[in-house]
């Protein structure tokens, strides 16, 4: 049943909360943690590219066409197609309270965040955040860093309230009001506080095409590319090397190993996750609130919100085939893990001779050292992954990007201001851009990349590259945008 409420007083504390958290954003400028204080343009969206002064390059916008992403990969065989599509059918669904959803949560879908171009994807141009707030009786309030045309959002405090280092999602709405959810009252972070505390950062959904065929590659492949071209590396300042910790200190760019059998993590924005199980069992305690065999314990306790078992996701062992066995984690991981890479464009943007001369470009000016254009995967269970390319444009390595880029937060190993190199296939058909989607625009995303100096010792690694970006002809920086957008 609908929630009404009727209270005047209610309605107007609402309304003052939510317009004094635009007015904060607003006098902030919407501006994004940097480790002395917020000093850079937040992370909004950034209109869609328009004409510069003749001759001038500019990012040529995200690719129309097919999706050219969102089907299973070649060669699947068997059952292996069944799986996969239960999988697509699950992440593609809505939860409600009876599944467990919340008591806090982010949205009720995994397919709501990862839609763009396809299922599986990144954040779609329409947020369905903005609905979610009121579904079913939901009084939640929309904080001012959630915009219709904005992308789909995590939220995460940079430090606790006695300083300590925080770096957790606090999701951004309850069950409070919610069909099924009687009796629960819960109360929303207090966003608007942080915000003027300069202590939130956001992420947004990464896509998962091609994910399986990622999880495939060896760690020695990654370790031996992080080996390669050194002393090109060196001279760019490109350390390159994973994000390992020694003697208790972190190294800056190295592999964010697993903590327990010091293999390569490689999922998520800074490597944090060493597979799509553990990705999709993260994902659906973290973003949607449902306890499952891998998170079992319920992020929020309060035993008036608890409407379902918990853990609420956990194997049927009454189960008559296989299929019916599956975890909701499990279709999950399976349905990325057989997901087919993005399809690039050969002629889009800007026809086969501009591609072609970017694909160079991206090559000679350096970017390729951290977005390594391909792998080979190694020997899998499934032949359709088993020693296949993966041009996925990434080294799969964290990198320290400064302090532009920093979001204050530590991940395994991942310090404050490092990332993994994010892969670049299918970046034609993405709409929002970098961790905390703070543009649309190619151009700034790539300059977004160059920050603090050497002199401070706090340089991006990436500096140097966008360096030899600038120095380009309009006509090669065009070449190398179009380049882009064609993946």
């Amino acid at each position: 049943m609908r929630k009404i409420v009727s209270s005047l007083l209610f309605l107007l504390a609402a309304v003052g909360l939510y317009l004094a958290q635009i007015d904060l954003a607003s006098s902030f400028g919407f501006h994004r943690f940097n480790p002395g204080g917020f000093n850079n343009p937040s992370p909004s969206p950034s209109p869609s590219p328009t004409p510069t002064p003749s001759g001038q390059a500019v990012d040529p916008g995200v690719r129309g066409g097919a999706a050219g992403a969102g089907g299973p990969i070649a060669g699947l065989i068997g059952r292996q197609i069944a799986f996969f599509n239960q999988g697509k059918q699950d992440f593609a669904s809505t939860e409600d309270i009876a599944d467990g959803l919340g008591p806090r949560m982010n949205l009720d879908s995994c397919g709501g965040c990862h839609m763009q171009p396809a299922v599986g994807g990144s954040s779609p141009a329409v947020n369905p955040q903005v609905a979610f707030a009121g579904k079913d009786g939901g009084t939640d309030i929309l904080p001012a860093f959630i915009r219709a045309n904005g992308p789909v959002r995590e939220a995460r405090f940079v430090k606790n309230a006695d300083g300590s280092a925080d770096g957790g999602v606090h999701a951004i709405f309850t069950v409070t009001g919610r069909t099924g959810a009687n009796g629960c009252s819960l109360a929303q972070p207090d966003f608007a506080t942080q915000l003027q505390n300069n202590n939130v950062i956001f992420r947004i959904p990464t896509p998962t095409f091609g994910t399986g065929l990622m999880e495939m590659i060896p760690d020695a492949a990654i370790a031996a590319n992080q080996r390669a071209n050194a002393t090109q590396k060196q001279t760019l300042g490109i350390r390159g090397r994973p994000n390992f910790q020694v003697n208790g200190r972190t190294i800056s760019g190295q592999t964010n190993n697993n903590g327990n059998d010091g293999t390569i993590a490689r999922f998520g924005w800074k490597a944090q996750n060493k597979s799509m199980l553990l990705f999709s069992g993260e994902a659906y305690n973290v973003e949607m609130g449902i306890s499952n065999d891998i998170f079992q314990t319920e992020r929020e306790e309060n035993p008036a919100c608890q409407f379902a078992p918990v853990p609420n996701d956990v194997q049927n062992m009454e189960a008559a085939s296989p299929l019916e066995a599956t975890t909701a984690i499990q279709n999950f991981s399976n349905f990325m893990r057989l997901l087919a890479p993005p399809t690039p464009s050969t002629t889009t943007p800007g026809g086969a001779t501009s591609i072609s001369n970017g694909k160079q470009l991206f090559s000679s000016t350096g970017c390729a050292l951290c977005h390594t254009p391909s792998f080979t995967t190694s020997t899998s269970s499934v032949a359709a992954l088993s020693n296949k390319p993966v041009n996925l444009y990434s080294d799969l390595l964290v990198h320290d990007m400064g302090p532009g880029l920093a979001d204050g937060v530590s991940q395994g190993q991942a310090g404050p201001t490092e990332f993994r190199s994010a892969p670049l296939w299918g970046l034609g058909q993405r709409i929002f851009l970098l961790h905390d989607g703070r543009t649309s625009d190619l151009v700034r995303a790539i300059h977004e990349h160059r920050s603090g100096s050497a002199t401070q010792n706090n340089a991006s690694e990436a500096s140097g590259v966008i360096d030899k970006y600038d120095a380009l002809g309009e006509g090669q920086k065009q070449d190398l945008l179009n380049f882009l957008r064609s993946l």
